[in-house]
């Protein structure tokens, strides 16, 4: 197996990669790595490495028409989450539902501007 660098990856397939460069950076604290659009990009948020692939990408091509996109999304943790949702609120972001809480912490979805899942999560204290 080959060694992985220090990032964990996750593709997400994307209609504008210009407009999830905005949404990630400006709203969810990554920072953008590389910026070779409008096929690809990649942001950063610590060891997290988001790929942002376009329309005419590889990697959208290699993803059959028949594939859905589940239930699937990454997971940011964050220490406020009433501060962070007031934040995003400001910002002009919609969440979907209503914050969830469990044994673990509480949660709630979002979604970029092409309909990927994110979930911000604030740990149980």
């Amino acid at each position: 197996m080959t060694e992985s660098d220090q990032f964990a990856s996750v593709r997400y397939i994307v209609d504008d990669v210009r407009a999830a460069i905005e949404f990630y950076t400006a709203h969810l604290g990554f920072t953008l790595r590389t910026n070779p659009a409008p096929a690809f990009a990649d942001v950063v948020r610590g060891p997290l490495r988001l790929l942002l692939s376009g329309p005419g990408s590889s990697g959208a091509r290699a993803t059959p028409e028949s594939a859905s996109a589940g239930r699937n999304r990454i997971h940011l943790a964050v220490d406020d989450l009433d501060g962070e949702m007031d934040r995003l609120r400001a910002a002009g972001v919609d969440f979907l539902g209503e914050v969830v809480s469990g044994p673990g912490g509480r949660q709630i979805l979002l979604t970029d501007p092409a309909g990927n899942l994110v979930e911000i999560f604030e740990p149980a204290a």
